[in-house]
């Protein structure tokens, strides 16, 4: 970069990304910094908060980030992403919850909790999984749902976002992204139905439009939803582009305050998100700029931002409003702070060699606990050995899963574990 380019980036970085900006319900994040939606896997296996987790929020919020999503959060513990999910409903620690609220929303920052359903990717220990359509490809099986099952969906994830705004959180996420079950129903891969909620597009689209109104009804109009959506599922006949495109559409004549913008699955067979990406810069920025044109709702863009001049074009350019950062904020929980000063700075990735499958992602999911309690510095796993801990982890988790949460024959818990990879979102 030119002394003279990166004297302009220094500029924008102050007048771009230190800008507050108000979403259409009237709330204002005070930067266009956040912590993106991963699965933190540190609630204690009961679906609530540990002090880990409370602690690891209150960083991100000491770290200058605007808004920190918690991914993912289950109103329906029948179908988690992970036993580390934490859960909304009566059976709740509403003082953890609180406390976790009260302390990730220091120095004005606001903290949302991500709502989530994982459809046919509910982690199989602990579940057995349904989707829009019965599925058994490449080693994945879930049960098809039926028309009340998807009539019950809109009232539990509006009953969850009400005892989100009950409990003092400044908005909710609706995931309809990676491959969990709003995107299931929007993938014409997963969603083979014949009925009013499959084939075109604005009948893949309609649970996410009723779940949106319902949510809207139970938290009243000043409230901001946020919704995740994917630009592509990055699978030969699953979502495209001009699929995705027509979603945005559709979500603009909602009530949403925010769109995430995002890719990939979690599926089989699934190419990494950072694939199509010529330049190892953000992966969706081409889609969000095209989405931009077709909506006024505030776009964020997660996925691939690694330094501070990616940021600060993403967002002076107008392609997006928000830009959303994972791995990033988890080797620096003061990234924030550090690219809206006057010096910036960019975190330095790791590079391991030969990491085996899901290493890489366990290495960065056990960071965060190293966060949260204090000690990164004294981190020192390997992937391999990440992997091991967090599958022992999970593994302890599950027990405490089923004997907390208990139901009808119908739903007994299947003893196999799901052998895959842990998500970071």
């Amino acid at each position: 970069m030119s002394e003279r380019n990166l004297e302009c980036e220094t500029a924008n970085s102050h007048t771009v990304l230190r800008s507050r900006l108000e979403l259409p319900c009237g709330a204002v994040l005070k930067n266009r910094l956040a912590k993106s939606a991963m699965s933190d896997s540190l609630g204690n296996g009961e679906g609530d908060p540990t002090t880990a987790q409370i602690r690891l929020y209150e960083r991100w919020a000491e770290g200058g980030a605007a808004l920190s999503i918690i991914g993912e959060v289950q109103g329906d513990p029948r179908y988690p992403e992970k036993p580390g999910n934490l859960v909304f409903g009566p059976h709740a620690d509403q003082r953890a919850i609180q406390s976790l609220v009260s302390r990730a929303t220091i120095e004005g920052a606001q903290i949302w909790p991500q709502l989530g359903h994982a459809g046919a990717l509910s982690h199989l220990p602990i579940s057995r999984p349904k989707g829009p359509s019965a599925l058994d490809v490449h080693g994945l099986q879930c049960a098809g749902m039926s028309h009340r099952d998807i009539q019950e969906l809109p009232t539990m994830y509006a009953r969850t976002a009400a005892y989100a705004k009950n409990a003092g959180f400044g908005g909710v996420h609706v995931h309809a992204g990676h491959g969990f079950l709003l995107s299931q129903f929007l993938s014409p891969l997963f969603n083979r139905r014949n009925d009013g909620y499959g084939g075109s597009i604005e009948a893949r689209c309609r649970i996410v439009l009723e779940v949106i109104e319902e949510v809207r009804r139970a938290v009243g109009p000043s409230f901001p939803i946020g919704i995740k959506i994917n630009s592509t599922d990055k699978l030969e006949g699953g979502l495209t582009e001009a699929d995705a495109l027509e979603v945005v559409r559709l979500v603009d004549q909602t009530s949403v305050d925010l769109i995430d913008i995002s890719g990939g699955t979690y599926f089989p067979g699934a190419k990494a998100s950072s694939e199509g990406s010529s330049d190892g810069g953000p992966y969706f920025l081409e889609f969000a700029g095209r989405a931009k044109r077709v909506t006024d709702v505030p776009l964020m863009l997660t996925g691939g931002f690694v330094r501070r001049e990616q940021a600060v074009a993403a967002v002076d350019s107008g392609a997006v409003d928000m830009v959303s950062l994972a791995r990033a904020m988890v080797l620096d929980t003061r990234l924030a702070t550090v690219w809206l000063t006057e010096e910036g700075g960019d975190p330095e990735f790791p590079i391991f060699q030969s990491p085996p499958r899901g290493g890489v992602t366990a290495w960065y999911t056990m960071r965060l606990t190293a966060l949260g309690e204090d000690r990164e510095n004294t981190f020192t796993l390997e992937p391999r050995c990440a992997l091991r801990a967090y599958e022992e982890r999970d593994a302890q988790r599950c027990t405490r899963w089923r004997e907390k949460f208990s139901y009808p024959a119908e739903s007994n818990w299947p003893s196999r574990p799901s052998g895959r990879a842990p998500p970071s979102r």
